[in-house]
């Protein structure tokens, strides 16, 4: 069974930590991809620069002020997915992004996805690499993940981290007043994990006059 929508339905930061060591199921025609969270980020939607909401709401960030339980993908540099799970009461906009799992059932499959992984602890060490081997992309936006058997993505109990096991810091590439925020958490010696890279301002002289390349 799916983990119900009270669970989602709390603060980010409550919820964000306790994701890890959650199941997220990918159902495919060809059959399961089951994945074990071990690293996130949360993101306090209006109250947080570093999130989509934090200018409000836009046709582009809409699934975030949905109800509590459902995924919000977005595309970012115009290359990759990335897949958050909505928490919080409808209307707050607030998520957690999903960096890092181990795939635990359907290697076979991740890997037909990410054939450029070195080893399995790379198939979904990080955000985009995690969509990418779960085929995640638009079409799953909006999708309950609380809605049972047969949905194409939802997220099982698991066996949560005990809170020894979890640590945390600054999120990846937030600059700005959310840059130390220490919201992104971890499964402490997981190798899944991805590595941190602090924020790097963009060299605006650089790409000036680029814009829609």
């Amino acid at each position: 069974m799916p983990l119900p929508r009270d669970f989602f339905d709390r603060p980010v930061l409550e919820v964000a930590p306790e994701l890890l060591g959650r199941t997220l199921v990918r159902t495919l025609p060809e059959g399961r991809i089951e994945l074990r969270i071990t690293e996130v980020e949360a993101y306090a939607g209006e109250a947080d620069p570093g999130s989509h909401a934090f200018r409000g709401r836009t046709e582009r960030n809409a699934s975030m002020f949905g109800p509590p339980g459902h995924a919000y993908v977005y595309f970012i540099y115009g290359m990759w997915f990335s897949l958050n799970l909505v928490c919080g009461p409808e209307g707050h906009a607030s998520g957690v992004l999903l960096r890092g799992g181990e795939v635990i059932e359907g290697v076979d499959l991740a890997r037909a996805r990410r054939p450029k992984a070195r080893q399995d602890r790379d198939l979904a060490r990080g955000p985009a690499r995690l969509a990418t081997a779960l085929d995640v992309d638009r079409a799953l936006n909006g999708t309950d993940l609380c809605a049972g058997d047969g949905a194409p993505l939802s997220v099982l109990a698991g066996t949560p981290v005990t809170p020894d096991q979890v640590r945390s810091g600054p999120r990846v590439g937030v600059g700005g007043d959310g840059a130390h925020h220490p919201w992104r958490f971890w499964t402490d010696g997981d190798p899944t994990v991805s590595q941190y890279r602090p924020h790097v301002p963009r060299d605006r002289s650089r790409t000036r006059g680029k814009a829609g390349a």
